[in-house]
C-alpha cells in the first residue's frame, strides 16, 4: 500500500530542512566547513568540477548549501542565493533583472537604501524609477510601461506598514511581461505564501528574523526556476558570497524561527493594543492588529501565526520631537538602535516624509518604530510606560525635524 505523507508544517520544516535525516549518522547539525581553496584527486576531476559549485570556495560549501536547502524548503523557492546582507541582496537582484534604457517600478514605501541604489546607481546606468502608492493595487496598469521590466514591492512597507495588493499588482505586471520582486523580510519565509501571490524573486534581509540574534549580517534571494540562472549568473559575476560562520548562525537562528514568532507575535499584539490606550497616540501602525489599517489584506495574504514584533506609532500633533526622544531615553529594556528582529526589544525615531515621493505629507507627525523582542511583555509595558511619563513632564519645544538616514 502506498502512504501519502501529508506535507510537513512550517515549524517542522524549519528544525528538518538542511539536515539528512535517518540517512545521516553523527552529529544533528551540518559539519561547519570553512574553505577557499578545493582540493581535486586529479586533473580530471578539477576539470569536470570547473563551472559547477563545487570548483571554489566563493561558491559555497555543505554549510552554506544546508542553509541555502532550508531557506528554499521554508518558502517553497527553486532555488536560494546568501549575500553579506539584505541590502546586496536586493541590489544584486535588481542588476540581474535590469539593463540600460529599462524601467523600473518602486514601491514609495521601500526600504531607504535601496531607494538610495534606485536614484544613484540605477540611475547612472540609465535606468529609471517611477516610485508607485503603495495602495495603487490593479491600477498600477497605468503606470506600467513598454520597457518596465521589474515591479518592486514591499509589503508592510518601510516605517509605515502599508500592506499591498500583490496579487493584483503581480497580475498587472506579468501581463506585461515585468517580474515581480518583493522585499520579504518582514513576512519572514514562513509569514506568507510568496509565489502563490505572484511573487517571482522573495528577498530577506537574513539578519533579522531568519539569524534572529543580532549577530550576523545576510541576504537571501529565493526565486522561483525560470529565474535562476539569470540570477545566479550575476551573483557569480558579482563575487557574491557568505562565510560559512555566518551561514551556521543563520541555520541555527532558522531552526528556532517559528517559536520565536510566537512570542514576537503575541508580546506586540498587546503592545500595539496598550499603545492604542495612550492620548498621546494617533494611531499605531501594525496591519496584524484588527481595526489597524491594512488588516483586511493582511489576514488574506498573511498567515497571522507568523506575525512579527515591529511595527510603528504616530504621535498626536502637538507632540514634539524633543518629547519622542525623552521617551526613548527614559526607557530601560528597549534598545535605541537600527535593525530589527533579534531577540532584543528596540525603539527608534522615524520621519518616513523625508523619504518619500507619494504622499509624504501624509508622515509629518514624530513616530516610532519599535521592534518587540522576546523579553516578558509586562516589563515592557512598564518600560514603556516610564517612557511616556518622561514624554509628558517634558516641554513640547518645537525644533527642526531630523532625519535619520540609512534607516534599517
Amino acid at each position: 500500500m502506498n502512504i501519502v505523507e501529508p506535507e510537513l508544517q512550517a515549524a517542522t520544516r524549519l528544525t528538518h530542512a538542511g539536515r539528512k535525516g535517518k540517512a545521516h549518522y553523527g552529529p544533528v547539525n551540518p559539519a561547519l566547513v570553512r574553505a577557499s581553496t578545493i582540493l581535486f584527486p586529479d586533473v580530471a576531476a578539477l576539470k569536470n568540477a570547473c563551472g559547477t559549485r563545487r570548483a571554489y570556495g566563493r561558491h559555497g560549501n555543505e554549510t552554506t548549501q544546508a542553509l541555502e536547502q532550508a531557506l528554499c524548503a521554508a518558502e517553497g523557492a527553486a532555488a536560494c542565493m546568501l549575500t553579506s546582507s539584505g541590502l546586496s541582496a536586493v541590489t544584486t537582484t535588481l542588476l540581474a533583472l535590469l539593463q540600460p534604457g529599462d524601467h523600473l517600478l518602486m514601491v514609495d514605501t521601500v526600504y531607504d537604501p535601496t531607494r538610495d541604489f534606485c536614484d544613484g546607481l540605477l540611475k547612472r546606468m540609465n535606468i529609471s524609477t517611477t516610485y508607485y502608492d503603495p495602495l495603487i493595487g490593479r491600477d498600477i496598469a497605468a503606470l506600467i510601461q513598454a520597457n518596465t521590466k521589474v515591479v518592486f514591492v514591499e509589503s508592510p512597507g518601510s516605517l509605515t506598514f502599508e500592506i499591498q495588493d500583490i496579487p493584483a499588482i503581480a497580475a498587472q505586471a506579468h501581463a506585461c511581461g515585468a517580474v515581480v520582486v518583493s522585499d520579504s523580510t518582514w513576512a519572514t519565509p514562513i509569514g506568507w505564501n510568496s509565489f502563490d501571490l505572484g511573487i517571482d524573486v522573495s528577498i530577506h534581509a537574513a539578519t533579522k528574523y531568519i539569524v534572529g540574534h543580532s549577530d550576523a549580517l545576510m541576504g537571501a534571494i529565493l526565486t522561483t526556476a525560470a529565474l535562476h540562472e539569470r540570477l545566479r549568473s550575476t551573483y557569480r559575476q558579482l563575487g557574491m558570497s557568505i562565510g560559512a560562520d555566518d551561514a551556521a548562525l543563520a541555520l541555527r537562528g532558522l531552526r528556532t524561527m517559528a517559536a520565536r514568532l510566537a512570542v514576537h507575535r503575541e508580546s506586540a499584539r498587546v503592545v500595539a493594543q496598550w499603545l492604542q490606550q495612550q492620548p498621546e497616540v494617533a494611531e499605531v501602525l501594525y496591519p496584524p492588529l484588527p481595526g489597524c489599517a491594512g488588516h483586511d489584506l493582511w489576514k488574506r495574504d498573511f498567515k497571522p501565526e507568523y506575525a512579527c514584533g515591529l511595527m510603528g506609532a504616530v504621535f498626536q500633533a502637538g507632540i514634539s520631537e524633543q518629547q519622542v526622544a525623552a521617551l526613548i531615553d527614559r526607557t530601560r529594556l528597549f534598545g535605541i538602535g537600527f535593525s530589527w528582529g533579534g531577540f532584543e526589544s528596540l525603539l527608534l525615531p522615524t520621519s518616513p516624509a523625508a523619504y518619500r515621493t507619494v504622499n509624504a505629507d501624509k508622515w509629518t507627525a514624530p513616530m516610532l518604530r519599535l521592534h518587540v523582542g522576546l523579553e516578558d511583555v509586562d516589563d515592557l509595558l512598564n518600560d514603556l510606560a516610564h517612557g511616556f511619563e518622561a514624554l509628558r513632564t517634558t516641554a513640547a519645544v518645537p525644533q527642526e525635524r531630523y532625519q535619520l538616514k540609512a534607516v534599517v
